[in-house]
C-alpha cells in the first residue's frame, strides 16, 4: 500500500513439483494496528484495519531439464484508516492492489520429472533463483496519500538454498528489492500544489525456515 506498505507474502519454501503441475489458490490476510511513518510524513496517531485477499495462479514447467515455475497473483484490499494530518482524517479504501509475478527455477537438485518419478524422489540439496515483479496495476490517486498502489514497479532477484536431513528441512533466501520512481507522489492537493516524485534505495532481504515434515506430502 502506498504510504502504508501492506505486507506481501514472504517467500515460500524452495519448491519442487512435477512438470505441468497447475494450481489456483485464494488466500486472505487481516491487519490491524498502528502505522509508523518514521517522521517521513506529518501524520500522527495513524492506525489501520484492512483485509487483503489474493487470487494466485501457479504453473510448473521444465526449463533445460530443471524444475521451474511461474506465479501470478492479483490482490484486492479493503480497509479503514485513521490519522491526524492538520485535522483528523477517517478514510475507507477498497480496490485492486499491485499485481505480483514471479518466475523461479532450480539450479541444482531439482530435475523436472513426471508425477510417477516425482513420487519416488527424495530431496537432498536444492539451489534455486527467482525474479519477483510487482507491477503498478493497483488503484492509485496522486492527490491522496493513502492508496493501494505504490505507482511504481518493484523487482526482486532472489537466491534460495534448501537442504533436507530426514524429516527436517532447512531453507535460506537472500535477495534485493529494486524500485522505479513514482513520478506523481501526493501532488496537486491542498498540501502541495505542484508535482513531485518519490524514490527509494534498494533494500536487501534475507529469510530462513526450519521445517519438519510430519509425513510425506503433509
Amino acid at each position: 500500500m502506498h504510504a502504508l506498505a501492506w505486507h506481501r507474502p514472504r517467500a515460500a519454501r524452495l519448491s519442487h513439483y512435477p512438470a505441468a503441475f497447475e494450481c489456483v489458490t485464494l488466500s486472505w490476510a487481516f491487519f490491524n494496528g498502528d502505522i509508523d511513518y518514521n517522521g517521513g510524513l506529518p501524520i500522527s496517531e495513524a492506525t489501520g484495519t484492512y483485509n487483503i485477499g489474493i487470487l494466485s495462479y501457479y504453473h510448473s514447467l521444465s526449463l533445460f531439464g530443471r524444475s521451474a515455475n511461474v506465479v501470478a497473483a492479483l490482490p484486492h484490499g479493503v480497509g479503514r484508516f485513521n490519522g491526524l494530518l492538520v485535522n483528523e482524517r477517517h478514510l475507507y479504501r477498497s480496490g485492486l492492489t499491485d499485481s505480483v509475478f514471479r518466475f523461479s527455477g532450480n539450479l541444482k537438485g531439482g530435475p523436472a520429472m513426471p508425477v510417477q518419478q516425482f513420487l519416488k524422489w527424495k530431496q537432498k540439496v536444492l539451489l534455486g533463483a527467482s525474479l519477483k515483479i510487482v507491477a503498478s496495476t493497483g488503484q492509485y490517486n496522486s492527490t491522496e496519500l493513502v492508496n493501494w498502489s505504490a505507482n511504481r514497479w518493484a523487482f526482486k532477484p532472489d537466491f534460495g538454498y534448501s537442504q533436507a536431513h530426514g524429516k527436517w528441512v532447512f531453507d535460506a533466501y537472500m535477495g534485493v528489492w529494486f524500485f522505479t520512481t513514482n513520478q506523481d507522489f501526493w501532488s496537486r492537493n491542498v498540501y502541495y500544489a505542484g508535482t513531485r516524485s518519490q524514490t527509494q534505495k534498494p533494500i536487501g532481504a534475507s529469510e530462513g525456515h526450519l521445517s519438519y515434515d510430519v509425513k510425506r506430502g503433509f
